[in-house]
């Protein structure tokens, strides 16, 4: 009964956002959408206490035998993981969107779409991956050796490029127009149908964060295995994407350090995973890190900009 309530309560709160809150923020301006983004950090923050209540209360099946207290502080970890991770994310889809010139009061639409179908995605392969660690206690070390090559290779990727490539072979499945047409997703060229601009963000949006979920699912597996916590922490993570992505949208180049942060917390995941056979770190010890490499990140970005306007 918990579960289904969860997933009611994730689909009113698509609903607020696609019929109340992308409309109030078509105007986007940085205020608007830090409250908005507020917003979703509070709604995922009041969430932690309604883990609390289900575990303390047994409403959900707690096949790790976690305590209240345990299951919070995984959940709270997995979310903070989660929004580590989609901040580089982000930093793909505005690389999108200014590949296809798609103008700030057009891309609410594909990225809500986009939003819609990575909730659907992760649910998909949280399954899976739940169901693989419980039935192959070596994979593990695979998804572990799998995020260590993922977060050097991250450092050493040009994301723009790599972007240019996935559009070239979109080209060659989809008959694409140059005009964008407001929020359309396809149009007739001389009765011809072909898809906009748009549409082809969207497509793009949906598979970078397929390849984006195969390195966060692994990651937060390593903090629980517990179902209802690693399927929570990520949709409140993802809901909250849209309105980030437009606080984020006027910033991206203030944060520059912010992927060195992701890095360490890859990195950190990635030891976690290859030995948690023989070591148990301790839930507190594995927030603190994240929450210092998040801090770090930030600060040092903001010093090195504070640091260049001296300069200038």
């Amino acid at each position: 009964m918990v579960w289904l309530y969860l997933i009611l309560f994730i689909v009113l709160l698509l609903l607020l956002d696609l019929l109340v809150l992308s409309k109030l923020g078509s105007k986007t301006n940085n205020k608007a959408v830090a409250i908005e983004s507020a917003f979703w950090i509070a709604i995922a923050a009041l969430f932690a206490l309604a883990v609390f209540y289900i575990y303390t209360h047994h409403l959900v099946e707690n096949i790790n035998n976690l305590s209240p207290r345990q299951a919070t502080l995984k959940y709270i970890s997995g979310y903070l993981i989660e929004l580590s991770l989609s901040m580089d994310n982000l930093f793909v889809i505005a690389m999108i969107f200014a590949q296809f010139k798609i103008p700030i009061e057009n891309q609410h639409k594909p990225l809500f779409w986009g939003i819609l179908g990575a909730l659907l995605f992760r649910g998909i392969m949280i399954g899976v991956g739940v169901v693989l660690i419980h039935k192959i206690s070596w994979i593990t070390y695979v998804f572990g050796v799998f995020l260590l090559y993922t977060a050097f290779k991250m450092l050493t990727t040009n994301e723009e490029e790599s972007d240019k490539h996935y559009l070239q072979k979109l080209r060659k499945y989809f008959r694409i127009s140059n005009k964008i047409e407001g929020d359309k997703f396809w149009t007739v060229h001389n009765g011809i149908k072909m898809a906009t601009p748009l549409f082809a963000a969207l497509v793009m949006i949906e598979f970078t964060d397929l390849i984006f979920a195969v390195d966060s699912i692994p990651a937060v597996l390593a903090v629980t295995t517990d179902p209802f916590i690693v399927f929570s922490s990520n949709m409140f993570a993802i809901l909250g994407l849209r309105s980030m992505y437009f606080f984020l949208a006027n910033m991206m180049d203030k944060f520059i350090y912010l992927k060195y942060s992701v890095f360490a917390i890859l990195l950190f995941v990635s030891v976690k995973l290859l030995t948690l056979a023989f070591v148990e770190i301790p839930e507190w010890f594995s927030l603190l890190y994240i929450g210092l490499c998040l801090g770090l990140g930030i600060l040092i970005s903001l010093q090195h900009l504070k640091s260049d306007t001296i300069k200038s």
